[in-house]
Parts: structure tokens; C-alpha cells; sequence
């Protein structure tokens, strides 16, 4: 998103078109009126403008007038049922217990503690294993809290990995605790793969892909006791689950990958005539 800044200017200058696709909610990067007033201004000198959840585009258009075009991002369910099925060597879920994964960069905007929190809190209640995958800035604060409270038995760090989809397959249950998205496309892989999804109510896409607690649960944002509960909800009523797991696989289809590739081809070519 950050080079659409610099895209836009130099378009302008050379008088080239220029189509900006955004795909992080302006809560991430529209702290205050200056900001606001910057990106309002930019954003607006390109020619049209794409995005990637209806509640995005209601955001651009209430923060800042902006018209855009929403298109869901393309979800290619068979590709990552075959890439699932590759075998993979982790033990660390080869047990019993509540298996939770996650995954999202080592950042502030991903708001791992909250996550860790909540694991803290449930430790002495339930029997559970949590594994994150990525990396990046915040991966010290990470490892120490895990250290700091004693769960290194029960929460496994792994490296970023270009097919996550073999951990997502052996999870029960997946959790995202971002403080802001755009449409987070690992919600839409966890579906695919029938996995139940826990997520921060978050702006913007959670909601939508999960049709407001239809689909799943949404916990409050950095409420690390409200996610802990919904985990309990998911441990003590999994017929309940089971049905939202049905509901949100038939609105997947909103997120099809040969219709919203199409709908990208009709935009550009629309707007480039």
C-alpha cells in the first residue's frame, strides 16, 4: 500500500493512468487529521480506486469521500486442498489437546499478546497447544512473554513457511488477533480447510468473511478475556461450531477465484478504455 503514494505522484507527472488497489483498513494508517488530510488529497488524484472489503470501501468513502470499487480477494480452495495434503513432521500437535494455530508477521497491528494472554489465562483450565507462524520486529517481545510465563511446553514459534496450509489441516481451531486488516486472506484459506475461526472484530473484512458471528466468533479488540471465553465456547459447544463452519463454507463463494479475477479483468479493462 505505502508505494501507492509514490506510484500515484509519478503517474500524475508522466500523465500515465494510474488504479490504486488498498488493502489495509485506513485505521492502520490514518491515525490523525494530518495523515487524513495527506492521504485524502493523493489518494484522490488517481484515477479509480479498488479495494477489498465493502466495509473498506464505506470507510474511504465516510473518511475521506473516496469512491472505490470493491473486490474480494481471489480464494483458490483447490489449489490449497492439494497443497494441504503435503506431509509435514510436527509433533507438537500430535496430541489430544486443544490444537490452535495462528499466523501473521511479528507487528504491532497483529497484536500477538493479546492472543498470548488469553493462552496465560487458560493454561490452568483447559489443555491446549498454540502454534504461530512468522516472523518480523516484534519477535523478542513475543518469545520473552512466552518465556516470562512459562508456556514454552504449550506455544510453539515457527518461521514464516510458504505452505502453511499442512499446519492449518492439523489445527482445530484458528485465531486471529489483528487490530486492523483489509480482507485477511488466511481466514479464507482456514475455511477452506474447515477450520473454525475465533477473530478480533477488527476493521475491516473479519466481520464480513464470518457474516457478523454467523460464521464464527469475533472477540473485542484486545480483549484478550473475551477471546479466552470464545475459546471455551468453541471447547464446550462444537455441534453450535460445527454449523457455523457450514454456514460460512456456503458464503465462500463470494470470495471465488475465476469470478473475482474476472471482475479484476472487467475493471481494468473498463477503466483503461
Amino acid at each position: 500500500f505505502q508505494a501507492n503514494v509514490y506510484c500515484i505522484l509519478l503517474c500524475k507527472i508522466l500523465r500515465i493512468k494510474v488504479i490504486v488497489r488498498s488493502n489495509t483498513s485506513p485505521s492502520g494508517w490514518s491515525q490523525n487529521s494530518l495523515k487524513k488530510q495527506f492521504y485524502k488529497r493523493i489518494l484522490g488524484l488517481a484515477d479509480k480506486m479498488m479495494v477489498n472489503s465493502l466495509k473498506f470501501k464505506k470507510q474511504l468513502k465516510f473518511n475521506f469521500n473516496l469512491n472505490a470499487e470493491c473486490i474480494y480477494n481471489p480464494l483458490n480452495v483447490n489449489e490449497i486442498k492439494k497443497l494441504s495434503k503435503i506431509k509435514i513432521n510436527e509433533k507438537f500437535f500430535n496430541n489430544k489437546d486443544l490444537k490452535i494455530l495462528n499466523i501473521g508477521r511479528f507487528t504491532d497491528q497483529k497484536d500477538h499478546l493479546t492472543l498470548l494472554k488469553a493462552i496465560n489465562f487458560l493454561k490452568n483450565k483447559i489443555k491446549l497447544r498454540l502454534i504461530i507462524i512468522g516472523e518480523g520486529q516484534n519477535e523478542n517481545i513475543i518469545k520473552n512473554y512466552i518465556i516470562n510465563n512459562k508456556l514454552e511446553k504449550i506455544v510453539k514459534i515457527k518461521n514464516f513457511t510458504k505452505n502453511p496450509f499442512p499446519y492449518i489441516k492439523k489445527a482445530d481451531l484458528f485465531i486471529l488477533s489483528s487490530l486492523y486488516e483489509g480482507l485477511p486472506n488466511v481466514l479464507l484459506e482456514a475455511l477452506a480447510l474447515n477450520k473454525f475461526i475465533i477473530s478480533s472484530n477488527c476493521p475491516t473484512g473479519p466481520s464480513e468473511i464470518l457474516d457478523n458471528n454467523k460464521g464464527g466468533l469475533l472477540f473485542k479488540i484486545s480483549d484478550y478475556e473475551d477471546l479466552a471465553k470464545k475459546i471455551l465456547f468453541f471447547r464446550s459447544n462444537k455441534f453450535d461450531c460445527l454449523k457455523k463452519i457450514k454456514h460460512a463454507k456456503k458464503r465462500l463463494h463470494r470470495f471465488d477465484y475465476n469470478k473475482n479475477l474476472k471482475k479484476y479483468l472487467i475493471f481494468l479493462k473498463t477503466e483503461l478504455n
